[in-house]
């Protein structure tokens, strides 16, 4: 990994250690600090993740404003405008590190397990892209999440030109992560 995402990752797990600890020592939150943003952002990573309400990257990365470009979608499925967000927080906003985070308890992840194989008669885009993983084999939905990660990974190389390049010329890394509700800890999914 190169220096630049290692020192993001290692912000950001810091900064997960004093959620789980209950050591919020985050600063950009008031509103001077918002208009100090006015003219312009650099986040040190871009965080894919579901809409969840209760999965808060800044809260659980104890961060503040300007800290992390958030890109959030039900089941954080990779379509259009989630790819294009990334791309964008890479080629415009340079950050160095790419965190697609799964968690525990995802309805996309449970519907999808529920219904398999069955097609789906709502939530269509959301259930048939993680039907693509789903096998007799897969027992939790949790597992699901988490084995899920790998393919918004690869999709994300796979469908963007501009990604692949930025990848291959080293601008930025991509991590997988998984948030577990009953800690609050983020652990880090090795490929």
């Amino acid at each position: 990994m190169n220096g630049n995402a290692q020192k993001a990752l290692d912000i950001l797990l810091e900064g997960n250690k004093n959620f789980v600890n209950g050591r919020s020592t985050a600063i950009h939150r008031t509103v001077d600090d918002l208009k100090s943003l006015q003219n312009g952002q650099s986040p040190i990573a871009c965080v894919v993740t579901c809409s969840d309400s209760r999965v808060i990257p800044e809260l659980i990365f104890d961060k503040g404003f300007g800290d992390i470009f958030v890109v959030r979608c039900a089941g954080a499925v990779i379509g259009e405008n989630i790819l294009e967000s990334v791309e964008y927080a890479v080629e415009h906003l340079n950050v160095p590190l790419v965190m697609v985070l799964s968690h525990d308890d995802c309805g996309v992840m449970k519907a999808a397990k529920a219904l398999y194989p069955k097609e789906p008669d709502h939530l269509e885009l959301l259930i048939r892209s993680v039907y693509e993983i789903i096998d007799s084999e897969t027992e939790c939905y949790n597992e699901l999440a988490r084995d899920y990660t790998l393919v918004k990974k690869r999709k994300l190389l796979k469908r963007s030109k501009i990604l692949r390049q930025a990848y291959h010329d080293g601008k930025f890394e991509i991590v997988r992560a998984y948030l577990k509700f009953d800690t609050g800890e983020v652990v880090i999914i090795e490929d």
